[in-house]
């Protein structure tokens, strides 16, 4: 008799098959919403933390000024030479400690030129960063010394202006300053952020101070904690060290701020989950509204079909054969609507996250709950018209034209 049932089922709704596809719209476009939108966060959420990465869980970042409501960064004065040495040689889990001045500076080599990003600093930057050459070297004592004009420029740099030519060895200028080229960055591509870390040029930092900048104000500091040291040792070594240099009385606010890149993974993680999961809610919305569709056109359903009910009532039809006629026909129209939003959300996150860039992750647990909810979505908003048909009495129903 089940069985029988469901062949009703099925052919009741393939009798109306425009309206049936149009019906399920709202569960094909919830289930897809959501699990595209779930799965685009959660590679997205996967890209951020391997870009943060790459920099080093154990790597922290200082910079001059506090930032938040309220406060000046531009009233902090920069770091200098000395503080970076009192770093070196006080800092005893500190693997490397690098400087950072930049400055945006015209790039020239030949016809071809270009404005870049132009950071000065010290060998330690590529350990901190992570960051190896792909040919060429890095900067000798006597470069970083005496303030020569070297530099390593990064993979964009170079194809924009050498192109298939060799680059190592020679000259180009930078600003109004002639530098020979005397590594190349390996290529890091975009960040998170959108930017292209690639786009860049390194030289000593005494370099830039002096030929470029015409000051020795250092805007950053990198300091990368051995393998298995505590960074938040070291932290607590950095601001004690910094608020005895900079002159801090006892309970006035450190005028610089000094950031874990391991905490900041881990907010920018649960930041872009959070995102994912409001995106993922925000799309359920749509399987409410199918649900409501379904209920909509089972109503006029069995409005249709009441001298059919009345007919299958009259000659011993029982009222719990008649509900499971409608309700597993409410429960197909939610299931198929569900298999092909299944589809087509895994489609679409296929597609974006490959034009964005970023790993596609299915989550199994969300696409079962998908399927889940609209199966569950046909069951609740199908029950209501599947009653109505089943209680109608038998005799009114055959009166009715």
């Amino acid at each position: 008799m089940f069985f029988e049932t469901v062949k009703l089922a099925v052919q009741a709704i393939s009798r109306n098959a425009l309206r049936s596809v149009l019906t399920v719209l709202g569960i094909v476009i919830g289930v897809g919403a959501v699990i595209a939108m779930v799965t685009i966060g959660n590679g997205t959420t996967a890209k951020v933390t391997a870009d943060l990465a790459k920099l080093g869980t154990n790597l922290l970042s200082v910079n001059p000024g506090q930032f938040g409501p309220g406060r000046a960064s531009s009233e902090a004065k920069p770091f200098n030479y000395r503080d970076v040495e009192a770093m070196k040689s006080q800092l005893l889990g500190a693997r490397a400690v690098a400087p950072l001045a930049q400055k945006t500076a015209t790039v020239i080599y030949g016809t071809e030129n270009r404005s870049t990003t132009v950071l000065g600093t010290s060998n330690d930057y590529f350990i901190t960063q992570d960051w190896g050459l792909s040919a060429g070297r890095t900067f000798l004592d006597s470069e970083m010394r005496g303030g020569r004009a070297a530099c390593i420029i990064g993979e964009t740099v170079r194809s924009k202006l050498f192109g298939r030519e060799a680059s190592v060895g020679k000259s180009i200028r930078v600003g109004s300053v002639s530098c020979e080229v005397i590594g190349i960055l390996e290529a890091k591509g975009q960040s998170s952020f959108g930017s292209d870390q690639d786009d860049t040029i390194v030289m000593p930092i005494r370099t830039l101070h002096r030929r470029l900048a015409g000051n020795t104000n250092i805007s950053r500091i990198f300091v990368s904690a051995r393998n298995g040291g505590e960074t938040a040792k070291i932290q607590r070594d950095i601001e004690w060290l910094l608020r005895e240099r900079r002159k801090i009385a006892p309970g006035k606010e450190d005028d610089f701020s000094v950031h874990d890149m391991k905490q900041i993974m881990q907010a920018t993680a649960g930041t872009t989950a959070m995102l994912t999961g409001l995106l993922g809610a925000v799309a359920a919305v749509s399987l409410l509204v199918g649900g409501i569709g379904i209920m909509n056109i089972m109503l006029v359903s069995v409005t249709e079909r009441t001298r059919e009910i009345g007919i299958r009532l009259a000659i011993g039809a029982l009222e719990s054969q008649v509900l499971m006629q409608f309700l597993i026909e409410a429960v197909s129209l939610s299931i198929f609507g569900g298999i092909i939003g299944v589809l087509l959300g895994l489609g679409l996150a296929f597609l974006a996250t490959t034009a964005l860039g970023v790993p596609f992750i299915v989550s199994s647990g969300i696409v079962i709950l998908a399927f889940a909810f609209a199966a569950l979505v046909g069951v609740v908003f199908g029950y209501f018209p599947a009653r109505r048909a089943a209680r109608l009495d038998p005799i009114e129903a055959l009166r009715h034209e």
